[in-house]
């Protein structure tokens, strides 16, 4: 989390925005986000320029001798962070607007990417040189104390820090998923060089930036250093979808500063007959959109054939099961609704699930961790596709603590069941002894079958009451008559204490 005085740093920078007139968050973000990546790019250059030196490889740096703008010919060093910093507020200002922006914009060649569909409309929206010098020298402190910090994930609380700036739901429900949730999930689907992953909800792309950074730190050998795979990786294998085109110009930048260079991330209403894709993936991780309803003319006939229902959240699940290939695997949340809801949707898309599918583990999670945004109690559903079900008992986990306080400051504590809850899931054969009392436990399929497919926790958790043992009436009356005596006896030597000083 931004904490102290890198909190301070980011704050002040959001506070040049708004005095400056940009009040609009999305949009404060978006030029945030391309100031971050042209900074970024000088960086990862002269990373790259170090690596190729020492490893003796060849580099052409993207800042070469002179870079071609529209009909123009410019210095490619002037476009470098590190070089126009120090250009005086009006140079610097022209130097953007004419040169770095629409550099920026046309770097990626191809035509058909998810960066040039969404950088291609971008517009440089900061409104005067002034302005423009005092984001750059903020950002440059920012960046410095990062670099005091040294943590690798200092600018990801950087960016997500941003994104919480976001704090208005939309109008179906979608609010930022928590990092730190993220991370678990991703961590307990462990992603494989070859998969191929898809959030049909993406946002600002979290699930699959996380995803990205999951291979890169835990698979680096097999998904950077094979040809194959490192081509996948940075073509084929991320796909999101989302409705709001600042949220998907935002992923993709996303996706690229972490590395991806080329992420299929397109404007898709991804339950309508738009989304075409059937048995396509072999991973799914999202939040889909809660509480939204929606018109049955819009929502895909095959959708409704499963589950017939304009509420987003069963659409969603219904669409997931589409999406994933055969052994396909899904790790999405749900509210709690979901779980227990008694209409014949909410049954019909559970039966789907635990009779027709391999549903694995039923994760629920307190109201708190969606706060300040919204108090929702919500549970993570993970299951594989296997089209002829599979279904022999379900792993339920009673997460108390997710590390941040349940209030709407969520400020970080000790109490966090993510460690636990990975190393059980990673390990769900040392489950079976577990008793319904504990946090965790197994369900067997048919006590849930017998349930009307209720997943809810409570349904089948123990509470294990201690009993209270008290001391028979007469020893009680007995205590009592003494204690009365002592004050009666208290009260007499008070009242002689008071004679004594009046006489």
């Amino acid at each position: 989390m931004v904490t102290g005085e890198l909190k301070n740093k980011v704050d002040g920078l959001w506070e040049i925005f708004w005095t400056g007139g940009l009040t609009n968050p999305l949009d404060v973000i978006e030029q945030m986000t391309y100031l971050m990546f042209i900074r970024d790019l000088d960086d990862s250059d002269n990373v790259h320029m170090k690596e190729s030196i020492m490893l003796g490889l060849p580099y052409k740096s993207i800042f070469e001798e002179n870079v071609t703008i529209g009909d123009r010919k410019v210095p490619g060093n002037q476009l470098k962070w590190s070089v126009f910093h120090d250009f005086p507020a009006q140079k610097m200002y022209a130097n953007m607007q004419e040169n770095v922006f629409p550099f920026i914009k046309n770097l990626h060649g191809d035509k058909e990417s998810a960066y040039a569909k969404y950088m291609g409309d971008a517009i440089f929206k900061v409104p005067t040189p002034v302005m423009l010098d005092k984001i750059v020298t903020a950002m440059d402190e920012i960046y410095e104390k990062m670099e005091q910090l040294r943590s690798e994930d200092v600018r990801g609380d950087i960016y997500e820090y941003l994104l919480s700036k976001l704090a208005t739901a939309g109008v179906n429900g979608q609010f930022r998923t928590p990092r730190h949730i993220i991370k678990m999930m991703v961590e307990m689907m462990d992603p494989k060089a070859d998969d191929l992953i898809c959030d049909p909800a993406c946002g600002t792309s979290g699930f699959l930036v996380e995803s990205s950074e999951y291979l890169r730190k835990k698979k680096k050998a097999e998904v950077l250093f094979n040809a194959k795979n490192k081509e996948h990786y940075m073509n084929h294998m991320f796909h999101g979808y989302d409705m709001d085109r600042t949220m998907l110009r935002i992923g993709a930048m996303n996706m690229m500063t972490h590395g991806v260079s080329n992420p299929n991330i397109e404007y898709r209403d991804s339950l309508s007959d738009q989304n075409e894709d059937k048995e396509k993936y072999s991973l799914i991780l999202a939040n889909p959109p809660f509480k939204g309803s929606l018109d049955y003319d819009i929502v895909s006939a095959d959708l409704l054939k499963v589950c017939k229902t304009k509420k987003t959240e069963l659409l969603f699940l219904t669409l997931f099961v589409r999406m994933l290939k055969t052994g396909g695997r899904c790790a999405c949340i749900v509210p709690d609704g979901v779980l227990f809801g008694s209409s014949k949707a909410h049954k019909d898309i559970r039966k789907a699930i635990v009779e027709e599918q391999r549903l694995e583990a039923v994760i629920s999670m307190p109201s708190g961790v969606f706060k300040p945004y919204a108090g929702v109690s919500t549970a993570i559903l993970i299951f594989t596709k296997t089209g002829h079900g599979g279904t022999d008992k379900v792993w339920f986990y009673d997460m108390k603590a997710d590390g941040r306080s349940l209030d709407d400051k969520r400020s970080e504590v000790k109490e966090n069941d993510i460690p636990d809850i990975i190393a059980r899931f990673k390990n769900l054969e040392a489950e079976n002894d577990r008793k319904r009392t504990d946090q965790s436990f197994f369900v067997e399929k048919q006590e849930i079958v017998d349930n009307a497919y209720d997943l809810s926790i409570n349904k089948y958790k123990e509470i294990e009451y201690i009993p209270v043992e008290y001391p028979p009436t007469s020893e009680i009356m007995a205590n009592l008559r003494a204690l009365e005596k002592e004050v009666q006896e208290s009260m007499a030597e008070l009242e002689k204490m008071l004679g004594d000083e009046m006489a």
